[in-house]
């Protein structure tokens, strides 16, 4: 027996229950975190961000992702609710630096951070780093690549704030919030993720056979100093991987002045026809 067609009145009841039961489930979740604000007191212990495990579910969601709807979309949707719970657990602002153009941080800062967390623009790393710093659990975002100074020395101190993040999470060529931003903030002990290190050197007999030397799996960003023909540089490698790279450095005819562990974060992955797969860094 050949089952009825539904009708659009049909059709838009389902969707109906569909849209009240998403609701539903939305205020649930929030019940939950109102009982993990009592549990934990995160509202009184600084920022609830959790990089890795935000990370990881972001890839989940990608992996599983089929059908219609856009996975910008899906991913835009999921941040919004995913940042504005961590706000409501423990209120934060974001400060980008937007040195390099507003537009493009703040497409960056509103997609993954959604309208409800307070968002404040800096004119240079700088200015972000040191709203940081004075905060008990704001967050600060920077772009990877444009660096005019070594901004990342600030990040230096045992009591410094660190990069804890690198986004997107999940990157595609063709992302809406394509910027690559490191996220600045005072890490949870327990939220830190060690799978890509961020080091900052000082290395004299910096040239250009020098920075041949850098090869991947190592990301590098180099700013020029005037003494001793030296640079600084914030170096992203995989756990573990920085005395190799400072063994490197030196067979290559520099002198490393000094290095600093000034954060971690979680691997990236690219979405690509196969699915996401690590993009290493």
């Amino acid at each position: 027996m050949t089952r009825p067609q539904p009708t659009l009145a049909d059709l838009r009841r389902e969707i109906d229950r569909i849209d009240e039961a998403m609701h539903r489930l939305l205020m649930e979740r929030g019940d939950i975190i109102d009982t993990l604000i009592a549990t934990k007191k995160t509202s009184e212990s600084g920022s609830a961000f959790r990089p890795a495990r935000e990370a990881d579910m972001m890839k989940r969601l990608v992996e599983r992702h089929k059908g219609l709807l856009p996975l910008d979309t899906v991913e835009s949707i999921w941040r919004v609710i995913v940042a504005t719970f961590t706000y409501v657990q423990a209120p934060f602002t974001v400060h980008a630096d937007v040195s390099i153009g507003e537009a493009a941080m703040r497409d960056s800062a509103r997609f993954h951070f959604g309208f409800t967390v307070p968002y404040v623009p800096h004119m240079g790393a700088i200015g972000v780093t040191a709203a940081v710093a004075a905060s008990r659990g704001d967050l600060g975002l920077v772009p990877v690549a444009n660096a005019t100074n070594a901004w990342w020395t600030a990040l230096e101190g045992d009591d410094a704030p660190k990069i804890i993040a690198r986004f997107p999470f999940v990157e595609r060529a063709d992302h809406p919030a394509g910027l690559q931003v490191f996220g600045i903030a005072r890490p949870n002990p327990d939220a830190i993720v060690p799978d890509v290190e961020t080091w900052s050197l000082r290395v004299s007999g910096w040239g250009p056979a020098v920075s041949r030397a850098l090869q991947p799996p190592a990301d590098v960003i180099a700013v020029p100093e005037g003494a001793f023909d030296g640079a600084t540089l914030l170096v992203s490698v995989p756990k573990g991987g920085v005395d190799a790279l400072v063994s490197g450095l030196v067979k290559a005819g520099a002198s490393v002045r000094s290095k600093a562990l000034v954060g971690s974060h979680a691997t990236r992955y690219m979405v690509t026809a196969q699915g996401a797969v690590s993009a290493a860094r």
